[in-house]
């Protein structure tokens, strides 16, 4: 039931509200595309065949009548008002019907649904969440917000084909369709990543839901007969114990995600109790014994120590938390120290523009290779070495600046008189 404050407010029209994403939309649009769109936009919207430089133009009139029209009466004026009367005063209007119902709602879902997957997009993600966690607040209801992640579409897509990783998508969608309730909302909100907004939904109920998609999920992929393991690995958070506003849950789901994907791929027995690493801290691994064994640039790996050719593993003390496989005999390998299997998985930065400022107020810079949940690895074209605690700040593509605490856990000589460092995040 409405407030009484909101009773007079005047809410936007579905026309108004398309018409004002359409025009946010097409502001990040490189001009040669925004002029094909125009053009067929225009020509849907009035039979008007003009050019795609013409469209353009005729567009940004529409923009300027707008706020003429707002100035000259003293109150917002819509879109939809100002493309009329542009239209009008161009003497191009010359049918009184300016858009086939059937066409205005194809360009509606257009601009709203993901075109792969047919899930509502990342946009719309944003303005349901807002609007289910303010009928949480009023109504005292839980809300549960779930990120889903892909597990190993990358490597799908690399020894597969982005068709078959289409695929992949394809049926984790049509799994989240037929597994939600009615009541729930389904988003795709980045290339592997997927959302969920359950009202109503208790932790308990939210987590037997997630389950049921996983189980489902990992069902149907068996028909595609694809030997990656893929699965959907889920994080999830409950209005109002886990925060009240959308950056506060979508950081705790995301956080979550993150501990069930090392819980889930870390080299543990079956049962063992663990506990799951902090959001930035990675956790230790400790063995039975000191074994010759290779050093990933992890924060969580220590620096490598030298070990004779004949050592063998002593037997069998009681294993740590994190237990180590039975220790084999030791191999030779052409591999760098730092090629052992990772606990979390990397991604590679190599060939992007991602970098990093050390220190603080200092110019100095370094290139990053790649980065995961535990750490980062630095490349310096100097010979210079850094300090084994230092701050920086990360610039990492379709990402903002981030400012990172640091420890250097190992240093290598690379090509060309550079060194390659690896480091840990630090809480």
């Amino acid at each position: 039931m409405p407030q009484p404050s909101e009773a007079t407010a005047e809410q936007p029209s579905a026309d108004d509200s398309f018409l004002e994403l359409l025009a946010e939309t097409l502001e990040g649009v490189e001009e040669p595309a925004r002029g094909q769109f125009l053009k067929q936009f225009f020509h849907t919207l009035a039979q008007i065949e003009v050019s795609e430089a013409r469209s353009s133009e005729l567009w940004k009139t529409v923009l300027r009548r707008r706020r003429e029209l707002s100035e000259s009466l003293g109150r917002p004026v819509s879109l939809k008002t100002a493309l009329f009367e542009a239209l009008a005063t161009s003497n191009l209007l010359r049918v009184p019907i300016l858009m086939e119902y059937e066409d205005y709602r194809k360009l509606q879902i257009n601009a709203a649904t993901d075109p792969l997957t047919g899930l509502h997009n990342r946009r719309l993600f944003d303005e349901y969440c807002d609007k289910e966690l303010n009928r949480a607040r009023r109504y005292a209801h839980t809300l549960a917000v779930v990120i889903l992640d892909l597990h190993k579409l990358k490597e799908v897509n690399d020894r597969l084909g982005h068709m078959r990783g289409d695929q992949v998508l394809q049926i984790a969608a049509s799994t989240l369709e037929k597994t939600l309730r009615q009541s729930d909302f389904s988003f795709r909100i980045g290339g592997d990543e997927f959302a969920l907004l359950l009202p109503q939904t208790d932790p308990d109920q939210a987590l037997t839901l997630c389950r049921r998609v996983r189980a489902q999920y990992e069902s149907e992929m068996k028909a595609l007969g694809i030997d990656i393991g893929v699965t959907l690995d889920f994080g999830i958070a409950v209005h109002p114990q886990d925060g009240d506003s959308k950056p506060a849950l979508l950081r705790v789901a995301d956080e979550r995600l993150y501990r069930l994907k090392y819980a889930t791929r870390a080299p543990i027995e079956p049962h063992a109790p663990t506990a799951p690493p902090r959001a930035a801290e990675a956790p230790p691994i400790t063995a039975p014994a000191p074994q010759p064994r290779a050093t990933a640039p992890q924060g969580s790996v220590p620096e490598p120590k030298p070990q004779p050719a004949s050592s063998t593993a002593p037997s069998a003390p009681k294993p740590a938390p994190v237990a180590m496989p039975p220790a084999a005999p030791p191999k030779q390998s052409t591999h760098p120290p730092y090629t052992v299997q990772r606990k979390w998985e990397r991604v590679s930065l190599a060939g992007t523009r991602a970098h990093a400022v050390l220190g603080d107020g200092e110019s100095r810079t370094a290139t990053v290779i790649d980065l995961s949940y535990g750490g980062v690895a630095l490349l310096l074209d100097t010979g210079e070495d850094v300090p084994n605690a230092f701050n920086a700040v990360l610039h990492v593509p379709i990402l903002p600046p981030v400012r990172v605490s640091l420890k250097k856990t190992y240093a290598l000589a690379a090509e060309g008189g550079r060194l390659r460092v690896g480091c840990a995040f630090v809480s």
